[in-house]
């Protein structure tokens, strides 16, 4: 089944396109054969109908992109342009053979992109890099995990290695991994949640108690008002149109923030309605606020002003005074700083007009159900701590989170992402957790903070941490400041990467590296016991089971789960009461301790078995309590801080093409945007093209501005007019990481700030070379 091909050439970004205006509409049968078309010619027709059929159905597998919820009532097309590439990427049968790492060396392949090396094909055995060569080859099974074993019980201390998990990982691999590693003796579990929305988690956590989704799947439907922030849901969660359509159909209104005007936010053509093929499709946003980078939180505390005036004009009338006075705390001193908001401040810093924000005010005043859903483009903000929290207060003043067809909605952007924190990753798990994990397995687990994703780059420069592993992803791609990442991640000993695919981060090692490669959700998991299954979390708390639906690319390949339990035996073994070879065999003993040590998983065994599975408890959606220290909600006082541009510089956003998923790239061409054939560009707004003596389609050079004396710069960017708002430009990730630097972190949550990222753009100081010109890839030299 397997089958090797003929390698796909590099792109020549000499021949991009820019197809004039962006988009004014999302989906509709383009989506289905951009999606459909590539499904086929990749994996042949059988492969292709099988797997997509199969995707985010009550007995299929769990998409492998978005953590998108699934409707009760789905149809047997649950899935979207992004989910139908992620599964091609992921199930594609090409493979990567093991002359290939004879022929290419660590040096050569880091001269390629990231769509070359995920274009190769599927890994299928266990390659090691031994110290002093530049070259992965193939090794046995027991070889590759001995070798990590050894390094592992070589280190001084459980703290010289770290742990990263990607939002991939399915509960029960998750568990198991957490488990091994706190057994080994470390909080070190860095994640991608650490990049995406630990903003949201502090946020919420310390205003309602949780840091999940306060909603339900039908709330989007049932709600008066959505308004959506920082987020592009035509590309990065694509099914939530259909719900947004839903809410629209059913009366709702829908407000768009976002600095730029997105296809997705716009219209809608459902494919699977006539209405989305032959029709216009459906109007979603009723008003669209091109907002600056960095005046979300200007803009809710004035929403929220508005609101407090509306109160004082008609007492008694706006704010809900009886869920206030029973579930919430904090209402005066919230009244006394919001009273004495500067508007003037606020004009400047969302860049609004004051009819556009009065607009707003009143659609919020009006509606009796409102949502306010997010991603990352606010939690990757300085202040995206204190602008979520600005969106809880704006919520608890009108009641509007514990009743159908309201709360808070963050978007998480990753398949299990929430899940994982659920399992215990996050380096900063609770006593609680720690406790009834302990008791589990009979052991004390460390209690110590771990480090967190910035944290662990820190460490790894100092040479505190020897040792890194990954479960999944691509995190030396996913950080921010490419130049000290990379640096740092070469400074340790050994890297281990336990994945689906080639990417850059197999190519930035330690001294040793490792490579593991396992099976896909998407692939059928056969052990001892029988077939097994994994389950994951969505973003609105619902734990659902995911089978796999092809026959896996190799026989050679193992599971998650049976990677970690293997480790678990040879570096473990009896230190603790862990069945490790048990839990290879069969998940269900996984799920069962999973069931008595996570809140809410009881009985996970029958439950996870049941359609659609099971909803996690969450007390504000559930019953209006809050985990916070006095049971009620806390409405916060965050003092407003201006983004500062110096004069001559730009703000400067990172975000993805529609061609991509996270670091994975699918293609070079972002078809909402009107992109086709390349991605270094620089979108910027035709007043500051002028400004700065530019012009539309000229090759510059974008230097970041930091007072930290290390040069930070990105060669050869074409420059594209697009409706931008003045004074912001977008370029995409993670081509512009390097731009930001690593302790440009928010306040809070130590988050990466890739959503106002001070630049400087000047013509280009040298031609491009052409398609293989490694300065738009690699960071200047410090």
């Amino acid at each position: 089944m397997a089958r090797k091909e003929p390698r796909v050439k590099e792109v020549n970004e000499s021949d991009i396109e820019v197809k004039g205006h962006p988009k004014e509409w999302a989906a509709g049968i383009p989506a289905v054969y951009h999606s459909m078309k590539p499904a086929i010619e990749n994996m042949g027709l059988s492969r292709a109908l099988g797997a997509t059929f199969k995707m985010n159905q009550k007995h299929g597998f769990d998409c492998p992109s978005c953590a998108w919820p699934d409707p009760k009532d789905r149809s047997p097309f649950e899935y979207c342009e992004e989910g139908v590439k992620a599964v091609t990427w992921e199930a594609t049968p090409v493979v990567i053979s093991s002359e290939f790492w004879a022929e290419h060396s660590l040096t050569e392949l880091r001269e390629r992109s990231e769509y070359w090396m995920g274009m190769q094909g599927r890994l299928t055995e266990p390659l090691y890099k031994p110290e002093g060569e530049d070259h992965y080859r193939p090794v046995s099974w027991d070889e590759a995990l001995g070798i990590v074993a050894d390094r592992l019980k070589a280190l001084d201390s459980p703290d010289e290695a770290a742990f990263y998990t990607s939002g991939r990982t399915s509960n029960e691999a998750a568990f198991l991994y957490q488990l091994f590693i706190r057994a080994y003796g470390t909080n070190n579990l860095p994640d991608c949640s650490n990049m995406c929305h630990e903003s949201s988690g502090w946020g919420m956590g310390q205003t309602i108690g949780i840091g999940k989704a306060t909603v339900a799947y039908d709330d989007f439907e049932q709600a008066d008002l959505i308004i959506l922030m920082g987020q592009n849901p035509g590309t990065n969660h694509p099914r939530m149109l259909t719900a947004l359509e839903h809410c629209k159909r059913n009366g709702g209104n829908i407000v768009a923030v976002n600095p730029l005007p997105e296809a997705g936010l716009k219209r809608y053509k459902n494919p699977q309605k006539p209405r989305g093929i032959a029709g216009k499709g459906t109007e979603l946003a009723d008003q669209f606020l091109q907002i600056r980078l960095g005046g979300d939180m200007a803009l809710l505390q004035a929403i929220s002003k508005r609101v407090f005036e509306a109160e004082e004009k008609n007492p008694g009338t706006v704010l809900d005074h009886d869920f206030l006075e029973k579930h919430c705390e904090g209402l005066a001193d919230l009244k006394e700083h919001i009273m004495l908001l500067d508007d003037d401040e606020v004009l400047e810093a969302t860049g609004l007009r004051v009819e556009e924000i009065d607009e707003l005010a009143d659609r919020y005043l009006r509606a009796e159900k409102v949502i306010i859903t997010w991603a990352m483009g606010i939690t990757q903000q300085k202040k995206g701590v204190a602008t979520i929290k600005e969106i809880i207060n704006l919520l608890l003043l009108r009641g509007n989170i514990g009743k159908p067809g309201a709360g808070a909605a963050p978007i998480r952007g990753h398949s299990n992402v929430q899940g994982d924190r659920t399992m215990g990753i996050w380096e900063q798990m609770p006593p609680a957790f720690l406790d009834s994990l302990g008791k589990e397995f009979n052991f004390d687990p460390p209690r110590e903070h771990g480090a967190d994703a910035v944290e662990t780059f820190y460490r790894m420069h100092d040479g505190r941490i020897k040792f890194f592993m990954a479960l999944g992803g691509n995190l030396i791609s996913a950080i921010s400041d490419t130049q000290f990442a990379e640096a740092a991640m070469e400074k340790t000993d050994m890297t281990v990467q336990i994945s689906i695919k080639l990417n850059r981060s197999h190519l930035v090692t330690g001294k040793e590296a490792l490579i593991l490669p396992v099976l896909g959700r998407t692939e059928f998991d056969d052990q001892e016991s029988g077939r097994q299954f994994v389950s994951v979390e969505d973003t609105v708390c619902v734990v659902h089971a995911s089978h796999g639906g092809v026959e896996p690319v190799s026989k050679n390949l193992l599971s998650e789960p049976a990677v970690i339990a293997r480790l678990g035996a040879l570096v473990i073994g009896d230190r603790i009461d862990a069945d490790w070879a048990g839990y290879e065999k069969d998940y269900d003993l996984i799920r069962d301790h999973i069931s008595r040590v996570v809140v809410g998983c009881e009985n996970y065994n029958e439950r996870i078995r049941h359609d659609g599975g099971f909803v996690l408890p969450n007390g504000p959606r559930d019953s209006r309590t809050f985990n916070t220290p006095t049971g009620k909600a806390i409405l916060t006082v965050n003092d407003l801080e201006a983004v500062e541009r110096p004069e001559g510089t730009l703000l400067l956003q990172s975000l993805r093409s529609h061609d991509q998923w996270n670091t994975t790239i699918y293609g070079h061409n972002d078809r909402y945007r009107g992109i086709k054939g390349g991605r270094h560009i620089l979108f910027m707004n035709s007043g500051d093209i002028e400004e700065l003596g530019l012009a539309d389609g000229q090759q510059i050079d974008i230097h970041g501005v930091y007072k930290d004396g290390v040069e930070r710069v990105v060669r050869n960017f074409r420059v594209v007019s697009y409706p931008t708002p003045k004074g912001c430009v977008a370029a995409y990730y993670p081509e512009a990481n390097v731009l930001v630097p690593m302790d440009h972190v928010a306040e809070g949550s130590n988050t990466p700030v890739s959503k106002a990222v001070v630049v400087r753009v000047e013509p280009a100081a040298q031609p491009a070379s052409g398609p293989e010109d490694k300065m738009r890839r690699t960071p200047a030299s410090a």
